[in-house]
């Protein structure tokens, strides 16, 4: 099997991102490009982030995720603790995000320290889950292999009926994630390929460095 792609092209012409105009805190722009991209290109998946890490295996490894919160300390995302994600977060806890917002032509990479929030904080979210949502946290032992699809259907009805009229409380295994940035990258493509880079680096005083880097 074999196709070429390589006449596929695309010029990039919506923004620009200049130097001047970046403010002094990263988060400052991301509030900026999220709320843009959120309200003026509504075909993009606003919050859906890829989360990249290093593997027990020794392999990196991304999927997409939902970012449900962010704030000046950082990225905040739910999972099951004891999934492929989650076990090599315990053993290594530096990872990658990135968003692509193809319909604004911006790309972030973020790179950053994963801890795991506090249980109330936790609690908090899960609560405000939708049943089936928090059933399904409970009935999946993520990325184990599983029998069958109908297995899986079958462990989540029984769950339905043990918690029929009842609280649903939060698995111990289950919930969330602070990203807390050392360096975040925004990418404004830009017409020849000149796109424009702006990157921020955390230094040891907890400011950052500003520097444009070449396409």
């Amino acid at each position: 099997m074999e196709k070429d792609l390589s006449s596929y092209r695309k010029s990039y012409e919506k923004g620009e991102l200049l130097l001047e105009n970046a403010p002094e805190n990263p988060m400052e722009l991301f509030q900026k490009w999220f709320y843009e991209v959120d309200n003026y290109f509504v075909e993009d998946e606003t919050n859906a982030m890829t989360v990249s890490t290093i593997g027990l295996d020794g392999f990196p490894k991304s999927r997409v995720v939902l970012l449900k919160r962010y704030t000046y300390e950082g990225f905040i995302f739910y999972t099951n603790y004891n999934s492929e994600k989650g076990k090599a977060i315990a053993l290594n806890p530096n990872v990658c995000l990135s968003f692509f917002w193809h319909g604004a032509e911006r790309q972030v990479i973020i790179k950053g320290k994963a801890e795991k929030i506090a249980e109330n904080l936790s609690d908090g979210y899960f609560e405000s889950r939708p049943r089936g949502s928090q059933l399904g946290a409970i009935a999946s032992d993520q990325s184990k292999v599983i029998e069958s699809r109908e297995a899986l259907e079958s462990k989540l009805q029984a769950l339905e009926q043990e918690y029929e009229g009842k609280e649903i409380p939060r698995p111990e295994h289950w919930g969330g994630y602070i990203v807390k940035p050392v360096e975040i990258e925004f990418w404004q493509g830009r017409a020849n390929r000149l796109h424009d880079r702006i990157r921020y680096t955390l230094q040891a005083d907890y400011n950052w460095q500003v520097d444009r880097l070449s396409p």
